[in-house]
């Protein structure tokens, strides 16, 4: 087991700048806690671009030894290629977010103090420091108490509305979050059973394809998957993204799932044995499958924006699924392909959310509702997030030259390559379902209202080009050439450090 190498203090300071933040905003209260949040979620920008481009220079992973005690006695800090590119990545939409909560969450004149601005601006940092404790935790004990964090910090902002129909929704997340916590935690205690450590590194060294191994996978994978919601679990997302302000559903859906979905890689391309997690990796894509084509139908069906973006993102979460069999199948071309392609939908697919979700507030804010069927004159009121909508759906959809583009295509020619031609045939009957959906809503945005239609009430264009923004990242990753995109194959297993495509 190494030690802590060059540049590893970096981790600690992405650690400890949101939770320092959110303590400072605690004592300074008011005012102060939308300049520190704002400050902390700037400077995080920089620490993960730095952070990648440690991990890129070097080649290898970076490491913190806390303490200096090297596991099983002592904790570790890692950033891999895969953790360095989603912590660049939530990092950026977590500063997007806070800009554009800027607006509703201000403290309102005359007033030292409001509940619902001093919780927002504290749980937004509470939220960043769990994604960066889950992305850089080495340990899966570690990675459960992040996984608590994020789901608690994240309700709090889903609910800061108070209204009874969010607490009734946010329930319902709540409850499908701790089913996963316990069966989560049976699996890790099943696991210091058997091998006496919970370190990843020192897992992935001994783990044997026994029977208690393969149980404690099946009761992690149970959880997280209960957490990602994943066909069929997917019963809580919905409604909680219908019932949350639209900052909460932007980081809900393009961030928090993503950590799950990061340390369910870590139990079956790290953990588990190749052969048990390659027998069963065509189980869960079936399930991604089952999301991708049952979700986008489901979407075409909605009459209200939200819940038509809520099922889109149980579609879209189904394709990160796609790439295990692909990754596990032994062809270490389509390995590589399949992997980017799995990491650049995870990347693309947050910021073409979390823009899809910022613009459908913007247009349900505009018009007065959010019925899909009589959005007309949004386009005049909202232009920019429409047009952001529509840069985010080019991105789900899969056309070039956007960053869900060339995911897909990654996932398409690995799927090919290996023979799995049904991933294939998935993928684009999903693409098509999705270009139904993203059509409904553009379609009545930018028809011309009648007459005697109330006028949709023209929005402050800061937030709009904060959306916009995103989906224009979103977008703009798939312009990067395939070289810029090595970074996500450092550190994995049986990858060469920095290998492309």
């Amino acid at each position: 087991m190494s030690g802590t190498t060059p540049g590893g203090w970096l981790l600690v300071f992405t650690l400890a700048l949101p939770a320092g933040g959110m303590l400072a905003a605690f004592a300074l209260g008011g005012r102060a806690a939308e300049r520190i949040a704002l400050a902390a979620l700037g400077l995080g920008v920089l620490l993960a671009g730095a952070v990648a481009a440690r991990v890129q220079a070097a080649g290898a992973p970076l490491a913190y030894l806390v303490g200096g005690r090297a596991p099983p006695l002592g904790i570790r800090l890692q950033a891999d290629g895969i953790a360095a590119a989603m912590l660049l990545t939530a990092s950026v939409v977590l500063l997007a977010v806070a800009l554009f909560g800027r607006a509703a969450h201000a403290t309102p004149p005359g007033v030292a103090e409001a509940r619902a601005p001093f919780a927002f601006w504290t749980f937004l940092l509470a939220l960043s420091a769990a994604l960066a404790a889950a992305l850089l935790g080495a340990d899966l004990f570690n990675l459960f108490v992040a996984l608590e964090m994020l789901t608690f910090a994240a309700l709090s902002l889903a609910c800061l509305d108070g209204r009874a129909s969010q607490f009734r929704s946010e329930l319902r997340y709540l409850f499908f979050a701790l089913i996963g916590s316990a069966l989560y935690l049976l699996g890790t205690a099943l696991l210091y059973g058997a091998y006496g450590t919970l370190d990843i590194g020192l897992l992935a060294a001994h783990a044997r394809a026994d029977a208690p191994t393969l149980l404690a996978a099946a009761l992690m994978t149970a959880g997280l998957l209960a957490r990602m919601a994943l066909f069929p679990l997917h019963l809580w997302l919905p409604p909680a993204h219908a019932g949350a302000p639209p900052a909460a559903s932007a980081l809900l859906s393009g961030l928090v799932v993503k950590a799950a979905f990061v340390l369910l890689l870590r139990v079956w391309v790290w953990v588990l044995p190749p052969a048990p997690a390659g027998a069963a990796a065509p189980l869960l894509a079936g399930l991604g499958a089952a999301a991708i084509l049952v979700g986008s139908l489901v979407a075409l069906r909605q009459e209200r924006l939200k819940l038509l973006v809520a099922y889109s993102t149980v579609a879209q979460i189904g394709y990160l699924f796609l790439m295990l069999p692909l990754v596990l199948a032994g062809d270490a071309e389509a390995a590589r392909r399949a992997w980017l392609g799995g990491v650049l939908q995870a990347a693309s697919h947050a910021f073409a959310k979390a823009a899809m979700f910022l613009s459908a507030g913007l247009i349900a804010g505009a018009v007065g509702h959010d019925r899909v069927a009589a959005l007309c004159g949004a386009g005049r009121a909202v232009p920019m997030a429409v047009i952001a909508f529509g840069l985010a759906g080019l991105s789900l959809v899969g056309i070039p030259p956007s960053g869900g583009f060339t995911a897909k295509w990654l996932l398409l020619t690995a799927a090919i390559g290996t023979g799995q031609w049904w991933w294939a045939a998935v993928i684009l009957g999903g693409g098509l379902l999705t270009g139904g959906y993203v059509y409904r809503v553009l379609a009545g945005s930018l028809t011309v209202p009648p007459a005697t239609a109330p006028q949709p009430e023209p929005q402050a264009p800061g937030p709009a080009r904060v959306a916009l923004a995103l989906a224009l990242v979103s977008v703009a990753l798939g312009l990067l050439p395939f070289a810029a995109f090595g970074l996500v194959q450092i550190g994995r297993p049986g990858a060469l450090a920095g290998a492309g495509p």
